[in-house]
């Protein structure tokens, strides 16, 4: 006789579901928490932001610290600079990675697991180590106070090929040989049969090297020099030297400017960039 099967009674169900979500409430509300003082902050006078740092009511609130801290620094000019290098730096790592990711994940060759995992073991190094060479190479091409020292080496992302690779082998290869058989070659397969398919895998890294290039502090602080050329994180560190570290608001108000473009794009984009990284075997079971 086979045993019976313990139901699980819909009390215990219900307490563990509740308890569920009352952890990821509480997880959730500590992660956006920050973001909550950042604009509660930014609402502030600067004698409220000294005397009650953590009040979640300001008052009086004021809207004036955002148009202040807009034209305290070129916010404006820097908006450009980060908005067209993003650009640039995402339609060249979506370019060179399909095409890298395309020949790795289809166009077998002697050698070329081997050339793929060296590929990516680059990314276990960190960028610290390769910044002085990387310096100096650009240097030697005058890069150094431009935006091409940010703009051509962004376009190599290992992290961007591997994850467009997982979508390119989860395209049926059916496809290609159909293709192959109507006299097609390997670049019209590309482009008319591999990217209409990895589309949706494309704009989620698409949306992941835009977060990474208009976040990035590092290589603007150590490559450029002109004001005009900052962008907006190496701008907005120039706050903290400008008011002292005091005028909280202003600083937090500058934030929220910074980010709002970024958190926009990912609370329109985050369903791709989970269903991305469940569908290439990043998600976990």
């Amino acid at each position: 006789m086979t045993a019976a099967r313990s139901v699980p009674s819909p009390v215990r169900s219900l307490g563990s579901k509740t308890a569920l979500h009352l952890f990821l409430g509480v997880s959730a509300l500590l992660m956006i928490y920050p973001f909550i003082w950042m604009i509660i902050t930014a609402l502030k006078t600067v004698h409220q932001s000294l005397y009650d740092p953590l009040g979640v009511v300001p008052h009086p609130a004021t809207l004036s610290n955002f148009p202040d801290a807009w034209h305290s620094l070129p916010f404006g000019e820097a908006y450009w600079n980060s908005f067209y290098i993003c650009v640039l730096v995402v339609a060249g790592t979506l370019l060179t990675g399909a095409m890298a990711a395309y020949g790795f994940g289809r166009v077998t060759f002697r050698g070329s697991k081997v050339l793929f995992m060296l590929f990516l073991a680059t990314q276990m190094v960190p960028a610290q180590v390769t910044l002085i060479p990387l310096y100096v190479e650009l240097s030697k091409f005058g890069w150094i106070d431009s935006h091409l020292a940010l703009i051509v080496p962004g376009m190599v992302n290992p992290f961007a090929v591997f994850l467009i690779r997982q979508f390119v082998k989860s395209v049926p290869i059916e496809l290609e040989e159909a293709a192959l058989l109507d006299g097609a070659n390997r670049w019209r397969i590309f482009w008319h049969v591999v990217l209409p398919n990895i589309r949706p895998g494309l704009v989620a890294v698409g949306i992941v090297v835009a977060l990474n290039s208009w976040n990035s502090f590092l290589y603007p602080l150590i490559f450029l020099n002109s004001t005009r050329l900052f962008t907006l994180p190496l701008l907005l560190a120039q706050f903290r030297g400008q008011f002292g570290g005091v005028n909280y608001p202003l600083v937090m108000a500058g934030s929220a400017i910074t980010i709002a473009p970024m958190v926009i794009a990912f609370l329109i984009g985050q369903r791709k960039i989970l269903n991305s990284m469940a569908m290439s075997g990043l998600g976990g079971r």
